[in-house]
């Protein structure tokens, strides 16, 4: 009889045992949550700022859910606010041509930027799909590329009692002051590539922050739009117009921004 009663206890239990294992088995919980499964990611960054723009490559590490960062290597370009194009045209015999140039620009100027960045995700968004919202810094060198600004200029002179008039491509000197801010006399610009054998470096620093929003903060593409502030600081000015009483060069440019960042995300 006790062994009877003994095998039907041992049943119950496994019966049992087996229908609560059934019954209370938890439920898997979802952790595809984005921010554990990539680690690094990349980007290419599109930049238009307040006097110029830029394309650059950003490349980092994601620390956690929030956090990521970064090393940016960037190619840009500086304008003068007070830049303005102007159309001259002129007839080549039977042919009417049209050049533009930009009246007093000095010089253009590119530039070479890097450094290390930091962003940060404040959003509970930052773990799930949809809009994240957050803040990013950044801090690093930045070189000027100083090239000079070649204009053809129309020169009238008086050769052994004859009038005499020619075209010649120029840069601005202080001895060419007159005829390169002589409006009626220039012709056009030379060219963009024109000057670039005489390129000079200006070392510097560069920064800026600005805030983030990222669809899919954590997805596997990288998609973000970003504004914000950014400083250029060099060791000595840089000119882009021709210096006057009321033109003055200047060390630093402050500028405000607005960047896309497309890119993808890896273990």
């Amino acid at each position: 009889m006790i062994m009877r009663l003994s095998i039907v206890l041992v049943i119950c239990a496994v019966a049992l045992g087996t229908v609560a294992q059934s019954t209370f088995q938890p439920k898997s919980v979802n952790l595809d949550y984005k921010g554990i499964i990539y680690r690094n990611e990349w980007s290419v960054d599109f930049r238009l700022h307040t006097n110029g723009a830029a394309i650059s490559y950003n490349t980092g590490r994601i620390d956690a859910f929030n956090k990521t960062s970064y090393y940016h290597f960037e190619l840009g370009y500086m304008t003068d606010f007070r830049e303005r194009k102007t159309t001259r045209s002129f007839q080549s015999g039977s042919i009417i041509q049209s050049r533009t140039f930009i009246f007093g620009k000095q010089n253009n100027v590119i530039n070479l930027r890097a450094g290390k960045g930091w962003k940060r995700y404040v959003s509970e968004k930052a773990r799930r799909q949809g809009i994240a919202m957050g803040y990013s810094y950044e801090v690093g060198p930045s070189l000027a590329l100083v090239k000079p600004y070649y204009i053809n200029v129309r020169r009238n002179e008086i050769i052994d009692g004859q009038a005499v008039v020619s075209f010649e491509d120029i840069k601005f000197t202080e001895e060419d002051r007159e005829v390169f801010l002589n409006n009626v006399a220039i012709q056009g610009s030379s060219g963009y590539w024109a000057g670039f054998n005489e390129i000079s470096v200006i070392p510097g620093v560069q920064a800026k922050g600005g805030v983030l929003f990222s669809l899919g903060a954590y997805d596997k593409m990288v998609k973000a739009i970003e504004v914000g502030a950014m400083l250029d600081v060099y060791i000595q000015s840089v000119p882009i117009m021709v210096q006057t009483e009321n033109v003055r060069a200047r060390p630093y440019f402050f500028n405000f921004y607005v960047s896309m960042q497309l890119g993808k995300r890896s273990n």
